[in-house]
């Protein structure tokens, strides 16, 4: 699980980033848009109730202007089936009395300001009452809140809006429309005066608005879009790797097979100058022997010769098979190499075999760079045979016991990398011969790996060791020259 999180992880974490912003975006957007909406209708209600109350107040207007001259004309009272909000219509002619302290009150402030005026209200029962003084005769209406609200023009269903609609008043309300009201992140306020003076009502509206409301169908198309992306993303960036990765593995075995038959070729040459020398001495002394004895001695100094000449030609033969396949000089192509780049370089051409032979290699050691004087494809291919190796010797053991340790740091002028697992190790008495050439206890090997390593080691000046691990396993060692500064 922690392998595939650390393989997968910085994708995972790109899709929560892109959707939790992209949700984000969505979700501010569709909180605007119900914000926007929630204003548009607050704004219409409170046009409709201030075009009502401004009604109102022309309709004192009209009744004073008019001044009937009997105080029993039922035209007054037939206000009601043209304004239903109107529950009655009062007037004071003359030196008459009004019937409550309120309206006599209301009265002089009208006087006063010469304009109509509240005289009260009970917001409770959803009535107030208007009044405006005149002469000889004074008017007040008593009105009703919920039958002055135009329902045909209102811009909210009543019954099924999420929106509360409430006129205030000095402490007092009344609810032209319940909504829903409740504890929720978010909740949108709007609050005006109606615009008319004789009727100082305050419109209240709220909305609440819970996470039920946002866009959740959209935020999962958004999710699963990003998962879509991202997958093409991931496949073409580990098509680009893969392509990467064969590349360099092509490059590394045709270097490899090329020093592998540089091998072969001093191998070969190793074992055959040895008996083609015995050839050579041989033919040489039968020759001094022959020329001891005169008789007829011409044709075999003859045959003799071609012996000679043949074994020297087989011997040159050898010779430029060596030369012809032999790896370049090494030394000739070194540079200054960092050993944290070589290894994780490495690191990144296996990492489909570490995935199938389930290993975790872990990169300890200095944290600033190791710089050695290598041939920078020779270190690779040293450092890629001996995870190799190490991945062959783990497949022998238990998954959960399979290490693989390497340390990268400096000392005595040199760096030194180290490659440890814990595989079943080398036995003791094959250490000492794991370097030699055509030597190998693996079944189908050829026994060139190691000493072709150490031999690339040795050109670069360099040295390869390996050692027993306690208290189980095998490590290698590689010391290399540091690159002068």
């Amino acid at each position: 699980m922690r392998h595939w999180l650390m393989r997968h992880g910085i994708w995972i974490a790109a899709w929560l980033a892109a959707t939790l912003a992209g949700s984000a975006l969505l979700a501010q957007a569709e909180l605007s848009r119900l914000r926007e909406a929630f204003e548009t209708d607050a704004r219409i209600a409170h046009r409709l109730l201030s075009q009502r109350a401004v009604q109102h107040e022309a309709v004192l207007a009209t009744l004073a202007l008019l001044q009937p001259a009997a105080a029993s004309d039922p035209a007054e009272q037939r206000l009601a089936s043209v304004y239903p909000q109107i529950v009655a219509v009062q007037r004071r002619d003359g030196d008459a009395q009004w019937p409550d302290a309120a309206l006599l009150s209301a009265e002089t402030l009208s006087l006063s300001k010469r304009k109509p005026v509240l005289a009260d209200s009970d917001l409770a029962r959803g009535r107030y009452r208007i009044l405006l003084a005149g002469q000889p005769s004074s008017f007040a209406l008593t009105l009703d809140v919920r039958a002055a609200v135009p329902w045909n023009e209102w811009p909210m269903p009543a019954d099924k809006s999420p929106v509360r609609v409430v006129l205030e008043q000095s402490g007092q309300r009344f609810v032209l429309q319940p909504g829903q009201v409740e504890e929720s992140p978010w909740r949108f306020d709007f609050s005006k005066h109606l615009a008319a003076e004789s009727q100082p009502f305050e419109l209240v509206a709220t909305r609440s608005v819970g996470w039920e409301a946002l866009p959740w169908l959209w935020m999962i198309a958004l999710a699963a879009a990003a998962a879509v992306v991202l997958a093409v993303l991931r496949s073409l960036q580990r098509q680009r790797a893969e392509r990467s990765r064969a590349e360099e593995l092509l490059r590394l075995g045709q270097v490899a097979r090329l020093n592998g038959m540089g091998e072969l070729a001093a191998g070969m040459a190793h074992e055959l100058n040895q008996p083609l020398t015995g050839v050579l001495a041989n033919t040489q002394a039968a020759q001094r022997l022959l020329d001891e004895d005169p008789p007829d001695l011409s044709t075999a100094r003859w045959a003799m010769e071609q012996a000679v000449q043949q074994g020297k030609r087989a011997s040159e033969v050898v010779g430029r098979m060596r030369r012809a396949v032999s790896r370049p000089d090494a030394a000739a192509q070194s540079q200054s190499v960092a050993l944290q780049d070589a290894v994780r370089n490495a690191f990144y051409l296996l990492e489909p075999e570490f995935t199938r032979h389930q290993v975790t290699p872990r990169l300890t050691g200095v944290s600033s760079p190791v710089m050695v004087h290598a041939e920078p494809v020779a270190l690779e291919q040293i450092i890629h045979n001996l995870l190799v190796n190490a991945l062959q010797a783990l497949d022998q053991v238990p998954v959960a016991e399979r290490e693989l340790a390497v340390k990268v740091d400096s000392g005595s002028g040199a760096g030194k990398l180290t490659i440890a697992d814990s595989g079943p190790g080398i036995p003791a008495d094959v250490l000492p011969r794991v370097f030699e050439p055509f030597f190998t206890t693996r079944e189908n090997g050829l026994g060139l790996g190691l000493s072709l390593c150490e031999s690339l080691a040795s050109g670069m000046g360099g040295r390869l060791d390996a050692s027993h691990r306690s208290p189980r396993g095998a490590v290698f060692r590689l010391a290399l020259p540091l690159a002068k500064a």
